[in-house]
């Protein structure tokens, strides 16, 4: 089997970070997608024919036991499963959606067996729900098998911690990252009660660190400009995109009326 990790990043600061605990996971390439709508990633990854397995990681998710990731995706070709997560309902998750739906923060999908019977025109008779990748993950939920895996509440109040069956912690994650590079002044104008995020997501990312023994990336002058330069770009390509969803999210709020 041929394993990709795939990454769907806004920020390079974090997906570097996040990319330095990569280390131990058996894969045979990293790829990071950016610009990419929330379920438009996933149909780009079966787009992939060169990659059997592809382990999806958050850049705000930061693995703590590579090898409870290996172990999951031998279990994954064994039992024949579609999809591996945390269920979008589960416990230590910070918002309560649809159980059926794994959240994509940290997903294993297994592309080779999901190309057997992808049809797009299935996906869109669901209901799209709380997200946009929910018809995805609903259709791949009725049609293959799902290992849904246990989370709990980090000690932060916020991060949500992935376990493995055996309990083994597989990987954090920060949400709200959003406002990670964002100064805390003006992440309070727009939501008044998230603005100390890059404080907290650095604790989580020094945990991650420490318990591996690597240490963290230093990031000099040139690391910080092209960081800047990247997010000028990513956010130049984004606000159109946003801006084009309007309709299509007011069209949808007037159907559920």
């Amino acid at each position: 089997m041929r394993i990709k990790i795939f990454c769907r990043s806004f920020d390079l600061k974090l997906y570097s970070l996040s990319k330095g605990l990569y280390g131990g996971v058996h894969c045979d390439g990293v790829c990071r997608m950016t610009d990419k709508s929330a379920d438009g990633y996933f149909y780009a990854m079966l787009r992939d024919t060169g990659c059997d397995i592809a382990i999806n990681i958050d850049e705000d998710a930061f693995v703590a036991d590579p090898q409870a990731v290996n172990e999951l995706v031998d279990l994954m070709v064994r039992e024949e499963y579609a999809n591996i997560g945390c269920a979008d309902a589960g416990e230590g998750l910070p918002r309560n959606g649809n159980p059926k739906v794994t959240n994509p923060f940290f997903n294993i999908l297994n592309l080779k067996l999901i190309r057997e019977k992808f049809n797009m025109d299935e996906i869109k008779k669901y209901d799209e729900g709380i997200e946009p990748y929910y018809r995805f993950f609903l259709w791949m939920a009725d049609n293959f098998k799902t290992l849904y895996l246990p989370s709990r509440r980090h000690p932060d109040g916020i991060s949500t911690e992935l376990l493995d069956m055996q309990g083994r912690v597989i990987c954090r994650h920060s949400w709200f990252a959003r406002f990670y590079s964002m100064p805390s002044f003006l992440v309070r104008r727009i939501q008044s009660d998230q603005g100390k995020q890059k404080r907290r997501i650095d604790a989580l990312v020094a945990q991650c660190y420490a318990e591996r023994g690597i240490r963290i990336p230093e990031f000099g002058l040139c690391n910080r400009i092209s960081f800047l330069l990247n997010k000028i770009i990513r956010w130049i390509i984004k606000v159109p995109q946003r801006v084009s969803r309007w309709p299509h999210k007011l069209r949808r709020r007037l159907h559920k009326l």
